[in-house]
């Protein structure tokens, strides 16, 4: 999982902040290449229409972005971002799937402390001490938050125009936002049809009722688990666990160990890996188009 010995791992091992920042570069590159831009912060897609937005949850005030194509009615995605929350890179991984025909929210987990991008990209919180500012908003991220959110962002997500409301919702979720997913689907079975977890850390914790795993039993959703390599070879039982769960619980699971280390699926990540993360893509809109 993306824990902060493996992010110093990177720092050290691979990059100084200049060859982060190089690493990045060349990721948007790569992006636009397979069809993403660097300059969308800028230039609004074409066919695509994008939003900061705010609403009411019991904890307070959520923000995030919302792109939706220009017309007609798609079904929604809730895209729970990794530890280092909502910026560009996140946005482009947003416009991408919009285009492929859904409105997409990409959240704020940490609103209950603040509001808005704190990083601009992987280079930026490593080098800004990243771990020990999110920690204590991270800590507050348990499964009983992230339902009570999952359950409020589906209902302002239903009374939004441009929602098919008639099709489920789907949710998406990389690092630590990967049991998120599951935590919401297990809150909003109604309504959430389509999870998946890219290198999800925590989807297994041993002796915890909470633990995502345990709470297969309440989900009504096709589950994609992207399970990186380097995650597994360090508890290679968590995918047999998880499946054997999803199997007993008798929920739909795909899980599967990708040719790529923790962060494989993220443009701005020292992991990023072209092909991995494409395989990732064309599995995630064959969930969507099968279970929404």
């Amino acid at each position: 999982m993306c824990d902060e010995s493996k992010l110093d791992e990177w720092a050290r091992a691979t990059i100084s902040r200049r060859q982060f920042g190089a690493l990045t570069g060349a990721a948007a590159l790569a992006a636009c290449a397979s069809g993403e831009s660097a300059s969308n912060a800028q230039t609004p897609t074409p066919g695509l229409k994008e939003k900061g937005v705010s609403f009411a949850t019991p904890d307070g005030t959520m923000d995030g972005f919302l792109v939706q194509p220009e017309s007609g009615d798609h079904p929604a995605v809730i895209l729970w971002p990794d530890i280092a929350s909502i910026r560009e890179f996140k946005r482009m991984i947003a416009r991408k799937l919009a285009s492929a025909g859904y409105t997409v929210l990409v959240v704020n987990p940490y609103y209950r402390d603040v509001a808005g991008e704190q990083f601009a990209d992987f280079a930026g919180f490593i080098a800004g001490g990243g771990f020990q500012k999110v920690g204590p908003w991270r800590r507050k991220l348990d499964a009983a938050a992230i339902m009570r959110d999952a359950s409020a962002i589906t209902q302002w997500l239903d009374g939004q125009e441009g929602i098919d409301t008639a099709r489920g919702i789907g949710t998406q979720g990389y690092c630590m936002g990967g049991p998120f997913t599951v935590w919401s689907a297990a809150a909003v079975p109604g309504r959430i049809k389509a999870a998946a977890s890219f290198h999800g850390g925590g989807l297994v914790r041993p002796d915890n009722p909470m633990s995502p795993h345990a709470l297969l039993g309440k989900v009504d959703a096709s589950l994609l688990i992207a399970v990186a390599q380097d995650d597994d070879a360090e508890a290679p039982a968590d995918k047999t666990t998880f499946a054997d769960a999803a199997k007993a619980a008798d929920v739909q699971a795909t899980v599967t160990v990708y040719a790529g280390d923790h962060g494989w699926m993220v443009s701005d990540s020292p992991a990023y890996n072209t092909e991995a993360a494409a395989k990732g893509e064309a599995d995630l809109l064959a969930l969507y188009s099968a279970a929404l």
